[in-house]
Order: C-alpha cells, then sequence, then structure tokens
C-alpha cells in the first residue's frame, strides 16, 4: 500500500467580493498548468434562504518518479454566495459576493503503485532504500510539494489581491 505524508495544509478564507468563475477557472487551469492530474470527487450545492451554500472537494496528483507521486488537495467551501455588481472604473461588472473557504493539502506519497508491498522482504528493502539510500531525496521532494503548495496559494491570494504575509 502506498504510503502518504502530509506535508503541509493551509486555509484560506476571503470573505466578500469574487468570481466564483475566475476562481474555479484560475485554479483548475494552474493545477493543469503545473503537470497536475485533476479529479474532483465531491460537488454538492444547496440553496438556502441566505445564498448558495456550495462544498468541491478537489484531488490532484502528479506523477513525479516511478516511486514518487505529489498530491494537492483542496476542500472548498463556500457559503452564502450570491450574484453581485460591482463598479470598477466606471464599468459595471457582475461578480458573486460570500464566504470563501479552501483548505489546501501538500501531500507526498511514496511506492504510489505499491510495488513493495507483494513480499515481507520487499517492505524491509523498502526501508533500506527509503532510510539509507535515498534519504535526501525524499526531504528534496517533501520541500518541493511545500513549495508547490505554497505556490498555488500565494498565486490565489495575487489573484484574489489578498495582502501576503
Amino acid at each position: 500500500m502506498a504510503q502518504k505524508k502530509e506535508i503541509y495544509k493551509e486555509k484560506l478564507a476571503q470573505v466578500g467580493y469574487w468570481n466564483y468563475t475566475e476562481v474555479y477557472n484560475m485554479l483548475y487551469n494552474w493545477l493543469k498548468d503545473h503537470g497536475y492530474n485533476l479529479q474532483e470527487y465531491n460537488y454538492k450545492e444547496k440553496l438556502s434562504g441566505g445564498g448558495k451554500e456550495i462544498m468541491i472537494g478537489w484531488d490532484a496528483t502528479r506523477k513525479v518518479t516511478d516511486y514518487f507521486q505529489y498530491k494537492i488537495s483542496l476542500d472548498w467551501h463556500i457559503l452564502g454566495m450570491k450574484d453581485a455588481e460591482v463598479e470598477i472604473d466606471g464599468k459595471k461588472e457582475k461578480t458573486n459576493k460570500g464566504e470563501l473557504e479552501i483548505v489546501f493539502k501538500g501531500t507526498i506519497i511514496k511506492d504510489y503503485e505499491s510495488r513493495w508491498e507483494d513480499k515481507p522482504i520487499h517492505k524491509f528493502l523498502r526501508g533500506v532504500y527509503e532510510n539509507y539510500i535515498i534519504r535526501t531525496t525524499i526531504d528534496e521532494y517533501e520541500a518541493d510539494i511545500e513549495d508547490e503548495t505554497k505556490n498555488l496559494i500565494s498565486d490565489l491570494k495575487a489573484f484574489l489581491r489578498i495582502p501576503v504575509g
């Protein structure tokens, strides 16, 4: 069985005006542009008097080597989303208003094809391989998935005009 290790987790929250379609497309395109395969495993939408509530779950994976895989998970929760209109440079533009919350998780997956699982000796050899032969490589990949997750978040903050800090 593949071994998963969550490396980085951060929650981004935005209350106010933002465009749902543009945020969705920006995140989708960022992940595709960086070589990730995206799976939307959850999409729920409820209407209430206070607006729409939307819950979305994404898992984006990218093969790094035959042994390592990166995974970035996004768990969206949108509350009270309503259509709105704002004036930008004298022009009225359609947008959305509400609460946006996205939890980002960056995970490294080792032996994602479970090739080292069929025999006890293979499990032992995997332990030796990981702890003594490729320890620095694992550290580099863990730092890399953390950086990629942080870059995605900072690009979204810039897109939403949220101060980075």
